[in-house]
């Protein structure tokens, strides 16, 4: 169980043929199936690492990167 306050660091890669969760080295990899076009992959990367953590997507703010592939998520 992760606790508020908690950063979550992710590498996003959009336009991916399926949603999923990948753990490589040190690094959280979301693929998303979403184009990265007004801020839609956000929205979509917020929703899936929610529910993949069990949590409302509301407990999750993106508080860097928002325009990167690489994100910071803050659990609130």
């Amino acid at each position: 169980m992760a606790k508020a306050g908690a950063e979550i660091a992710v590498r996003v890669t959009p336009k991916a043929s399926r949603n999923t969760v990948v753990r490589e080295d040190d690094v959280l990899r979301v693929y998303v199936t979403v184009v990265p076009q007004g801020g839609k992959a956000n929205a979509a990367v917020q929703k899936f690492l929610a529910k993949e953590l069990g949590i409302a997507k509301s407990r999750l703010t993106l508080i860097r990167g928002a325009t990167a592939r690489d994100k910071v998520f803050r659990l609130d």
